[in-house]
């Protein structure tokens, strides 16, 4: 009986011993399972923890670019598109919104810009008058110091440099084009009619009195935008007194816009009017839709004064008219005036690109910029019939190898007067240029209408 008693007492200490350690190991694996998931959860709040603030790092060092142009003909689109879808391709934080604008628009929409404090991060300009207002308003990047980086600013004509350098810095980039004026002619209707390319003003009066007499419209004009019909009154007047006389009536060094060549030219311009030299309805044309081009195209119109911007236009117009039709020839020389022939009314870059004061992003901006006239983009541009106004660049057009040559003997490049002059007084002569065509103002009437303008807006 003893000895049973004893062995259920042996058998209940083994059971509570089993029964403990199990209930110990139990404990234990209980304890570390919580200490692994802890672990585990610990692991994934960190990861979490990691990939938010990169991703909202990514979200913050989004960049943003707002780039306006106006090449609005030609491939001129498709080669600023090429040149920014590179750039993003590089730089994938930044983004870069393009608007494309038509010339005249634009001036007015970055006007309103401007005065708003709302302007493009990039905008383009003809130099000149309107970029030194804008600058003196402290309105523009000063881009001296990234155009003398790695002398980035040897890559371009020293010409075009100058043209946007004001007060010793520099406010722009030569981007487009070395653009000049010239007349256009159709070789086809000269050729059919004997007429052999004018050496003298008095020479081409006669071609367009018997282009007239031939029913045939002499000179192509679409003058609603007003530059237009401008070129032919910039050119007379260099003609006639050569540049000083422009450039000491605009910038108030011993000058006058009364001076006998701006009265001459106008009567000039005047005397072509009443030959009957222009299209018809000529002053309600719009030269930014074709329509004096059209009538080059269709035979209508024999010549046009135009930039030398027409030559990649008409190529990707109408190649046809292109290869077979067009060439072109300076303006002649004026019996008597003091210019020299050799002069060129134009610019030695077209459109500069230039940066907003107010932009967040000025060295992503420039190098949008960069893209504009790297070595594919001077490659695109040549094939597209333009000369970009870099060093060293030799066009492999004929046409445009010739525009070349008339740059190298020009002496003088006179810039366009509405790109010269403050805006002010740009669009003043514009309007009194438009009236001489229109007959609705004197020549005389222009001169003293342009020099009130001048004294009242410089005062002097």
């Amino acid at each position: 009986m003893k000895k049973s008693i004893l062995r259920l007492q042996v058998l209940i200490i083994c059971i509570s011993l089993i029964a403990t350690l199990a209930l110990a190991g139990c404990s234990s694996a209980n304890k570390e399972k919580p200490k692994q998931d802890q672990s585990a959860a610990q692991e994934q709040t960190k990861t979490a923890e990691k990939s938010a603030p990169a991703a909202d790092k990514e979200k913050a060092e989004k960049k943003k670019i707002v780039f306006w142009h106006i090449q609005s003909t030609g491939n001129g689109p498709k080669i600023i598109q090429n040149s920014v879808d590179r750039f993003k391709a590089e730089n994938p934080n930044v983004e870069v919104e393009v608007v494309p604008l038509q010339n005249d628009p634009f001036k007015t929409k970055l006007k309103v810009a401007m005065g708003a404090g709302n302007p493009p991060d990039i905008f383009p300009t003809w130099s000149g008058g309107p970029l030194y207002e804008y600058v003196k308003a402290g309105q523009v990047a000063d881009l001296t110091d990234m155009m003398n980086k790695d002398n980035y600013k040897d890559y371009f004509l020293d010409g075009a440099i100058s043209m946007v350098t004001f007060d010793n810095k520099i406010w722009g980039v030569p981007v487009e084009n070395i653009a000049v004026a010239g007349i256009f002619y159709n070789k086809k209707i000269f050729e059919e009619n004997g007429l052999s390319i004018p050496k003298t003003y008095n020479e081409l009066v006669d071609i367009v009195k018997k282009l007239k007499a031939k029913g045939i419209t002499p000179f192509a004009l679409a003058n609603k935008t007003k530059w237009t019909g401008s070129m032919y009154y910039m050119y007379l007047v260099d003609r006639i007194g050569g540049p000083d006389v422009f450039k000491k009536a605009a910038t108030r060094t011993g000058g006058t816009f009364e001076d006998e060549a701006f009265v001459k030219a106008g009567q000039m311009v005047q005397e072509l009017v009443k030959l009957g030299a222009f299209s018809d309805g000529y002053n309600g044309l719009d030269y930014d839709t074709g329509q004096s081009r059209t009538l080059m195209y269709s035979g209508k119109a024999a010549m046009e004064l135009m930039g030398t911007w027409n030559i990649f236009t008409v190529k990707s117009e109408n190649e046809k008219f292109y290869n077979e039709n067009l060439d072109f020839f300076p303006f002649p020389a004026v019996e008597g005036g003091k210019g020299d022939p050799n002069n060129v009314v134009g610019t030695v870059g077209d459109n500069f690109y230039s940066i907003s004061k107010k932009s967040k992003n000025p060295e992503d901006a420039f190098k949008v910029i960069q893209f504009l006239i790297d070595e594919e983009s001077v490659k695109e541009r040549a094939a597209d019939g333009k000369i970009p106004p870099i060093k060293g660049f030799k066009p492999e057009d004929p046409l445009l190898q010739r525009v070349m040559g008339m740059l190298e003997k020009a002496p003088s490049v006179q810039l366009w007067y509405d790109q010269y002059l403050p805006p002010e007084l740009g669009e003043l002569h514009k309007d009194t240029c438009q009236a001489l065509f229109g007959l609705s103002m004197t020549p005389e009437e222009v001169a003293k209408k342009m020099e009130e303008g001048a004294k009242k807006f410089f005062g002097k």
